[in-house]
């Protein structure tokens, strides 16, 4: 039998001179040319290698040269990146492994031990429960206001007060923030403006029109679309913060997973029509449930007895796929109605092709006593519902069966 060539002939023959295990090993990407694929390719690496040692260095200098490692940056994910920004009007994105993950990132590249928040009252209990911990361990104090009254910020500020953080369209009860009003008054101030945009996604709102400096997303909702991908994006107004965030979320390990921004990417593509699909659904359902015997009140902003749907009307192009309903029977009847329904399904996020339900004070916003829940307006009986794209008919067939069994 031949004796096996040295390692450094190895490397230095021509391919028919590789052995097996070699071959097998370094399998060669096609190059194109004169064409390119449809379908953003996904690459599904974590590093990537550099002939020459001089640009692995300068690569390695920040988030805008070669990808290096994908911690750091992939050309799957800076897609996802590039067309959130262009969507939402901002000058760069940072695509994450959920929405809580941009969150989390975002805050903790903004804010130092002893600063101040002013936080909307009614937010996603995730937030909620986060600011909780960064009060508890780092002294990040938190006042809560309400989404409509300028002045209410202005008598919350304090000589550390550091970010303004709102939603666009609150969990679960849709208020709907004067971003305007309230952003001109944090910028005055010196304070930067983060808006959770989740719920309206860049169709319906955009957020950095109206001042804002940082918006949010769990794309795990509208913008992933199929509830079968976890992420979550950020947008900057400007460069130095989407830098200044990007370090916080490599630190972190934060970062997006390229075959889930691969599947967001895909969604994202039938964002417009899902959006209209969702809203119109949603439309209908609140004013069946509004008339209904059952029902004590409807939170959705396209009514016109909503406390904001003035401003709604103002500044969305759309109401949103997601309502909150009150049932006269209190608790007991929102448990029931959860329940009984049959083709919506118990299950918590949003955002999807399906329609889901759930009772808030016992699942998305658990993380709230008895006093945050009533300042956030949830009830015991509330139900939160995220409208999917079914027909019209079938949703209130399921939905009117269920409240039957609640009276």
């Amino acid at each position: 039998m031949p004796s096996r060539p040295a390692a450094d002939d190895a490397v230095r023959s021509p391919i028919r001179a590789l052995h097996q295990e070699t071959r097998a090993v370094h399998v060669a990407a096609a190059e194109l040319v004169g064409c390119r694929p449809l379908s953003v390719p996904l690459y599904q690496t974590s590093s990537f290698a550099f002939d020459d040692p001089a640009a692995l260095a300068e690569a390695m200098s920040g988030p805008d040269g070669a990808f290096v490692y994908t911690r750091r940056g992939n050309p799957t994910v800076r897609a996802l990146e590039n067309t959130v920004a262009a969507l939402e009007g901002g000058a760069a994105a940072l695509a994450t492994a959920s929405g809580m993950g941009a969150i989390s990132s975002v805050l903790l590249s903004l804010l130092r031990s002893g600063d101040h928040v002013i936080a909307q009252r009614c937010l996603y209990g995730g937030t909620f429960a986060l600011f909780g911990e960064l009060a508890e361990r780092f002294g990040i104090e938190v006042s809560h206001v309400g989404g409509q009254d300028p002045d209410e910020v202005r008598r919350a500020l304090r000589p550390r007060s550091r970010v303004l953080y709102l939603e666009t369209i609150a969990n679960p009860m849709t208020q709907v923030c004067d971003l305007p009003a309230l952003i001109d008054v944090g910028r005055a101030h010196g304070l930067i403006s983060v808006v959770d945009n989740s719920f309206a996604s860049p169709l319906l709102c955009r957020p950095l029109e109206h001042g804002a400096d940082v918006v949010v997303h769990s794309t795990t909702k509208y913008l992933g679309g199929h509830s079968d991908v976890l992420g979550g994006v950020a947008v900057f107004a400007t460069e130095e913060q989407h830098l200044a965030t990007w370090s916080r979320a490599v630190e972190l390990g934060a970062s997006a997973d390229p075959f889930a921004a691969w599947l967001t990417i895909r969604g994202l593509q039938t964002l417009p029509l899902r959006m209209r699909a969702h809203c119109a659904n949603a439309e209908f359902l609140a004013h069946r449930l509004a008339a209904h015997p059952a029902v004590r009140a409807v939170h959705w902003p396209g009514l016109s007895d909503h406390p904001d749907h003035l401003v709604a009307k103002r500044l969305l192009a759309g109401y949103g796929g997601v309502l909150a309903f009150d049932l006269a029977g209190g608790r007991g009847a929102g448990q029931m109605f959860i329940s009984s329904v049959e083709l919506a399904s118990l299950a918590v996020s949003l955002g999807g092709v399906e329609t889901l339900v759930l009772h808030p004070a016992s699942t998305s916003h658990r993380e709230l006593d008895e006093v945050s829940l009533r300042a956030a307006g949830i009830g015991p009986g509330t139900v939160r519902v995220a409208v999917g794209l079914e027909h019209r008919d079938d949703l209130w067939r399921d939905f009117e069966q269920a409240l039957a069994r609640c009276a």
